[in-house]
């Protein structure tokens, strides 16, 4: 029955087109094709005399108009592409098949396995880039979303349908984090989306990162940086379209995208192959409309819609560790916080490498209870204190009993920072969590009194 409605669904969305047009021009990875009408972000087909893994031709998208001309995109590479080839429009909406057989399986931006698995049946069109969701059929976010790691749960904690910010440089253990949060996260279903990753760390993410446990309740769209920006922003868009479909069934998906910086990366290179002009460091202005159309679209749905959840993780790199960067203080603006992982605490071994201090949870307040907020407040204040004359007590030149209370941060430091380092392989449930957050609290407290 399954197979049926989709079939019909397919079906009934199908738009014959018969449109045509040819090559004019090539310009790096955008074809100039003139007579062909099509609109924008339709798929067509282009001609290769070299192709041989394609020959049918190549697949691309048109970006932009100029006149009689459409301005077409590559998904792939314009090697052998000649002038005078005829152009096809194959599809004039952008959609993606969705369903439930897509649970432990690799896609690639197109929606197509790339595991070697059997073929996918019973899926659903969605669109990849449809319209805002209305304001008012969110839901307020009133529960936790335990991830299994206690920095995060217990000074970040996140709720059901919030998006935050993981802000790092390379090397700090960002793919790592987000394995464990996978494997151990109290969503119904991962998807995950590995947007310009190398291609040599995707198999290892899955296999060591993930693991055979989070895969089997995962679904992980791939698109590599050697790949058409093309590539990347639809396997974007890709994750969070499959996302929405879980959603509307009622679950609650947890939504990992490493990275929207390289999201944003190929957005650029689309909107200048299109002809926009560059605005803020080389940036062109449809870059930050793309990305708060992206990130909203996770959220907690309300009843009426529902009633399920996509709660957004979004990695964003930070080149040279600078918060100021455009993508990073765009994205700061539109998240509901953001999770700093610090480069020093990593080179110190401290993994998780999350700075507390520097990190936010803009809706902590709603999903945690008193005692919770006041531990964690406590805590806070202890390494602040403790920051505040860290380096005289590297260097020796502190004089216990000149401060009371920054001695009884130096003295508490050792086990709150036990407290927030974890070996990720073993995940702790929140509960337990607050329980030794809590305990801590009550004997510094003691202390100070």
């Amino acid at each position: 029955m399954a197979l049926l409605d989709a079939a019909m669904t397919t079906v009934s969305q199908l738009q014959p087109i018969g449109a045509r047009g040819r090559v004019v021009a090539v310009r790096g990875l955008s074809v100039i094709v003139r007579d062909l009408p099509a609109p924008v972000g339709s798929l067509v087909r282009v001609p290769r005399i070299t192709s041989v893994a394609m020959p049918k031709g190549e697949m691309g998208e048109v970006v932009g108009l100029l006149g009689d001309q459409a301005i077409v995109m590559m998904l792939g590479q314009t090697v052998g592409i000649r002038a005078g080839e005829v152009v096809e429009a194959l599809h004039s909406s952008k959609s993606v098949g969705v369903g439930s057989s897509l649970l432990g399986r690799v896609l690639n931006g197109l929606g197509e396995p790339i595991d070697g698995g059997p073929a996918l049946h019973d899926l659903f069109p969605q669109d990849l880039d449809p319209a805002p969701m209305a304001a008012l059929s969110r839901k307020r976010i009133s529960r936790a979303m335990g991830t299994g790691v206690r920095a995060i749960d217990l000074f970040t904690t996140l709720g059901r349908g919030q998006r935050i910010g993981l802000f790092a440089g390379p090397g700090v253990g960002k793919s790592t984090l987000l394995g464990a949060i996978a494997r151990s996260c109290e969503a119904d279903v991962n998807v995950v989306a590995l947007i310009g990753e190398r291609g040599r760390e995707v198999q290892d993410f899955i296999e060591h990162s993930l693991g055979g446990a989070g895969l089997a309740r995962s679904v992980v769209i791939v698109a590599t940086g050697d790949e058409s920006p093309l590539m990347r922003i639809r396997a974007a868009q890709a994750a969070c379209a499959v996302s929405e479909f879980f959603r509307s069934q009622g679950r609650h998906v947890m939504l990992m995208m490493d990275s929207a910086t390289r999201f944003a990366h190929a957005q650029r290179q689309i909107g200048l192959t299109a002809g926009e002009p560059p605005a803020s460091k080389g940036y062109t202005p449809s870059v930050f409309a793309s990305l708060a159309r992206l990130l909203e679209r996770a959220g907690q749905m309300s009843d009426a819609h529902g009633g399920g959840s996509v709660t957004g993780l979004y990695t964003v790199l930070v080149e040279g560790d600078d918060m100021t960067e455009p993508v990073a203080d765009a994205a700061r603006g539109i998240l509901d916080g953001h999770i700093i992982l610090s480069r020093k605490l990593a080179q110190r071994g401290h993994y998780p490498a999350i700075d507390v201090l520097d990190s936010i949870s803009r809706v902590q307040g709603d999903v945690t209870d008193a005692t919770h907020r006041a531990a964690r407040q406590q805590l806070v204040r202890q390494l602040a204190l403790y920051r505040d004359v860290e380096d005289l007590v590297q260097i020796g030149a502190y004089a216990k009993g000149s401060n009371p209370e920054s001695d009884v941060a130096i003295a508490s430091q050792p086990t709150i920072v036990d407290l927030l380092k974890q070996d990720l392989s073993k995940a702790e449930p929140m509960a337990a969590a607050v329980k030794a957050m809590v305990n801590l609290a009550v004997r510094i407290g003691n202390t100070r009194k």
